[in-house]
C-alpha cells in the first residue's frame, strides 16, 4: 500500500518526499442534478490535489449528468453498481472491495441509506466512515429501528455533518444521533455570475417575458414538498390586485401535469411559464427579481444560495435551515409553512418598495460570501477529514 501511495505522489521524484494523499470515496445515490451532487462537485472539484485525492461510488447504477461531467473534465473515477430490494449485501461486499483495492483512506456517505452500506463496508478495512445528512424528508418520522441501530452506528463513526441546525436536531431527535458529536457544515457553491445583456434578451425573447413586467419563481424540481401550487395562488392573487407580474418556473418533475391543470384552472394563462428542466438553470434564474421557496421543509437549498449570489431577494417558507440562510427583513422576507396571505404580502412588499428590494439584493449578496461560498464548505471539509 505506501509503495502504491507513493507513486501517487506529486512532484519531482528528486525532492523531499511530500506526504501521501488522503484517498477519499463517495457514496451516494446516483450522481444526477440535486444539492447533494453538487456538494460532492464542489469537493472532488476543489480539495487540495495535493493532500487529497477522490473516487465516487453510487449504489443506483446510474451515474448521471453531473458524475459523467466530473468523470469527462477531471478524470475522476465514478463507480457503479444498482442496489437490489432491502438491505443489498452485494453492495456492501462491493463497496468493501473498492475500499481495500484502492487504498482508501475515508469513505464519506452522502445521505443515509449510501451511509449504512458505506458503514458495513468499511469494516476491517482501515477506512473510517464520514456521514452527511442533506435534508430529511417531509414530513418527518421516528423509526423503532432506528433508536436501536442508529446510536451504534453514530458511535462508531468518525465524523457525522449536518448542512444546517435545523437538520443536526431532526438527526438528534428521529435518528437518535448524539447531538453532540455532529458537526454542522453549510452547502457552499461557487458565485454565480449575471448574464450578459445578448442573453438576457434572447431568453427573454424566448420566454415571451416584455419590458415593465416584474419577474418572480423559482428553480426546484417539481415536487409536492417544493409546494409550486402556493405559487401560483399567489400569482393569481397579485394579478388581481392589479400586479404586472410573470412567474417562470424552472424544472421538472411528477408534479408538472398537475400544477399545468392548477395553472389552467387559475386561468394564468402566459402569466405562468414553465420553462421546464434546464441544464443552464442559473441563466433563468438571473431573469427573476424575486426568488420564491414555499418548500415544506429545506436543508440548505442550492438555488437560494445561488439566488443570493447574484443578488437575488427571497421570500421563502420559514423551514429547515431556511431561516439560518435568509435574514428575515434583510435578505429577504420569511413567511410561515403553506400560507398563501403570507406568500402573497411577501412578494407585494418588495414589489411596492423597490429600494428596499435593492437592499436586501446587496445584503443577500454579501451575506452568501460571508457564509456560503464553496471556498468556506471545503475549507471545512478539509478539516474534518484531517482530524478524522
Amino acid at each position: 500500500m505506501e509503495e502504491v501511495r507513493r507513486a501517487q505522489e506529486i512532484g519531482d521524484p528528486s525532492s523531499p518526499a511530500r506526504q501521501p494523499r488522503t484517498r477519499i470515496l463517495h457514496v451516494t445515490f446516483n450522481m444526477g442534478f440535486g444539492g447533494t451532487e453538487q456538494v460532492i462537485r464542489q469537493l472532488v472539484n476543489n480539495l487540495d490535489p495535493n493532500r487529497f485525492e477522490c473516487e465516487i461510488a453510487c449504489i443506483d447504477g446510474e451515474v448521471g449528468a453531473i458524475g459523467k461531467e466530473i468523470e469527462a473534465k477531471n478524470g475522476i473515477k465514478v463507480h457503479s453498481r444498482q442496489r437490489g430490494s432491502g438491505l443489498d449485501w452485494k453492495i456492501i461486499l462491493w463497496l468493501r472491495k473498492l475500499i481495500k483495492h484502492r487504498h482508501l483512506d475515508i469513505v464519506h456517505c452522502h445521505q443515509y441509506s449510501p451511509f449504512t452500506y458505506g458503514w458495513f463496508a468499511h469494516w476491517g478495512t482501515g477506512a473510517k466512515v464520514v456521514f452527511t445528512e442533506h435534508g430529511r424528508f417531509h414530513p418527518d418520522r421516528y423509526r423503532k429501528k432506528a433508536r436501536f441501530i442508529n446510536p451504534i452506528i453514530a458511535h462508531t463513526t468518525k465524523t457525522l455533518v449536518a448542512i444546517s441546525h435545523a437538520t443536526r436536531d431532526a438527526l438528534a431527535e428521529y435518528e437518535y444521533m448524539p447531538r453532540y458529536k455532529i458537526d454542522v457544515i453549510y452547502n457552499g457553491i461557487d458565485p454565480l455570475t449575471v448574464i450578459d445583456d445578448e442573453h438576457r434578451h434572447f431568453l427573454s425573447t424566448n420566454l415571451g417575458l416584455q419590458q415593465g413586467e416584474l419577474i418572480i419563481g423559482t428553480v426546484a424540481r417539481l415536487d409536492p414538498v417544493k409546494n409550486h401550487a402556493l405559487i401560483l395562488q399567489a400569482t393569481r392573487a397579485l394579478i388581481d390586485k392589479g400586479y404586472k407580474v410573470r412567474l417562470l418556473l424552472v424544472g421538472d418533475g411528477p408534479e408538472r401535469e398537475n400544477l399545468e391543470v392548477l395553472a389552467e384552472d387559475l386561468k394564468l394563462g402566459s402569466a405562468a411559464i414553465f420553462a421546464g428542466f434546464q441544464t443552464q438553470a442559473a441563466d433563468f434564474l438571473s431573469l427573476m427579481d424575486i426568488f420564491l421557496l414555499p418548500s415544506f421543509t429545506e436543508g440548505t437549498s442550492m438555488t437560494l444560495l445561488e439566488a443570493m449570489s447574484l443578488g437575488i431577494p427571497t421570500v421563502a417558507t420559514r423551514v429547515g435551515g431556511t431561516p439560518e440562510i435568509v435574514v428575515d427583513g434583510e435578505t429577504g422576507v420569511l413567511i410561515e409553512s403553506d400560507d398563501l396571505t403570507a406568500l402573497t404580502n411577501g412578494i407585494q412588499i418588495l414589489i411596492d418598495n423597490s429600494d428596499q428590494r435593492r437592499s436586501m439584493a446587496l445584503r443577500a449578496k454579501a451575506r452568501f460570501h460571508d457564509n456560503f461560498s464553496a471556498k468556506k464548505m471545503v475549507e471545512r471539509y478539509q478539516q474534518s477529514y484531517e482530524s478524522t
